[in-house]
């Protein structure tokens, strides 16, 4: 977890903060939408993917703003 802070601080630091939270954002949104497209429109009958999907998009839309707000605090 301290490497994490680490790298987070560092990106801080160097001004591409906003930069790399909307990157891991946009991914978060794909990969939401993405687990919600399998789930409403295909017939899959393993719907453990689809969960993987919608449960990692939403947090890897809430993450930047945790870890940026933990590494201003620490």
């Amino acid at each position: 977890m301290d490497e994490l802070l680490d790298v987070v601080d560092l990106v801080a630091d160097s001004g591409f903060e906003g930069i790399v939270t909307w990157l891991v954002r946009i991914v978060g949104l794909v990969a939401l939408l993405g687990g919600l497209g399998l789930w409403l429109f295909t017939e899959m009958g393993l719907l453990v993917v689809p969960a993987v999907l919608i449960l990692a998009g939403m947090v890897l839309l809430v993450a930047p703003s945790i870890l940026l707000l933990t590494a201003e605090l620490a």
